[in-house]
C-alpha cells in the first residue's frame, strides 16, 4: 500500500511538456483552426481596407484654390454745381457770391455778413433756395418799392426777401408761393391746380380750399398775398 503523505515525484521538463500536450490537445481541432485562420484573414482585410481606402489606392488630397478678391472699383463723386447770386439791399456787404451745391438765402445773409441794422426781417425768407444768376435784394424798413436788376436776371419778385408788396394769387409762379411761409412745392402746386380750375382766386379766403392750407396756415401768410 503506497503512503499517500509521501510528495508526488518531480517531473522532467520534458514529461511536463508531455503532461501539458495531454490536458489541452482535445481543444486544438481542424474546424476550430480554420475559424481562427478565417478570423486572422478577416482582421488582416480590415486593416488593410483602412490603410489604403475603399477605392483600392490612397486618394488624393484635394486643393481648391482660393479666390482672387476682386480690386475695388474706384469711386466718383460728382462736383457740387457752382451758383453765383448777387445780394443786394440791407445787408453788410452787398456783391456777388459764389455757392458750391444748393444753398438757401440764410447762406447768402452769412456770406454778406448779415442784414443791416434798418433790414425789414418780416420780408426775408431765410429759407428760400437760391439759383444761379439770382439777384437778391433785402429791403430795409419802411421801404415800398423795389428796385429791379438792369439786366433783368433774377428778379425782385423771385422771393420774399426780393418781393414788394402782396403776392398776387393769381399770377404768382410756382417758385414765387413756394417763398411763401410754410408753403413747399407741393401745396404750391395745389395753390396754382385749384387756381386753374375754378377760373382765378376771388379772395383771399379762398385758399382755404386748397388741400394743405388751414386757418393757422392763412393767418400766417395772409397778409403777404392778394388777389
Amino acid at each position: 500500500m503506497e503512503d499517500s503523505s509521501l510528495p508526488p515525484p518531480r517531473l522532467t521538463p520534458a514529461e511536463r511538456v508531455r503532461e501539458i500536450w495531454d490536458d489541452y490537445r482535445h481543444l486544438i481541432t481542424g474546424p476550430r483552426l480554420l475559424m481562427a485562420g478565417a478570423g486572422l484573414l478577416v482582421a488582416i482585410g480590415v486593416a488593410a481596407y483602412l490603410m489604403v481606402g475603399a477605392g483600392g489606392a490612397p486618394r488624393p488630397e484635394t486643393i481648391i484654390p482660393m479666390a482672387t478678391p476682386r480690386p475695388a472699383l474706384p469711386t466718383t463723386t460728382a462736383e457740387p454745381t457752382p451758383i453765383l447770386v448777387h445780394a443786394a439791399g440791407a445787408v453788410q456787404a452787398p456783391g456777388v457770391y459764389l455757392f458750391r451745391g444748393e444753398a438757401r438765402v440764410l447762406d447768402l445773409v452769412e456770406a454778406a455778413g448779415g442784414l443791416a441794422p434798418d433790414a425789414d426781417y418780416d420780408r426775408v425768407n431765410l429759407a428760400d433756395t437760391l439759383f444761379d444768376g439770382q439777384w437778391v435784394y433785402f429791403p430795409r424798413v419802411g421801404q415800398a418799392e423795389i428796385p429791379a436788376p438792369i439786366n433783368g436776371t433774377g428778379s425782385a419778385g423771385e422771393g420774399a426777401a426780393a418781393r414788394s408788396g402782396p403776392l398776387n394769387l393769381n399770377n404768382a409762379t410756382a417758385q414765387q408761393l413756394e417763398s411763401l411761409p410754410g408753403v413747399g412745392p407741393a401745396i404750391a402746386a395745389a395753390i396754382i391746380e385749384h387756381r386753374q380750375r375754378i377760373g382765378g382766386f376771388g379772395s383771399v379766403d379762398g385758399l382755404l380750399a386748397v388741400s394743405g392750407i388751414g386757418p393757422a396756415k392763412l393767418a400766417v401768410i395772409r397778409a403777404l398775398v392778394a388777389v
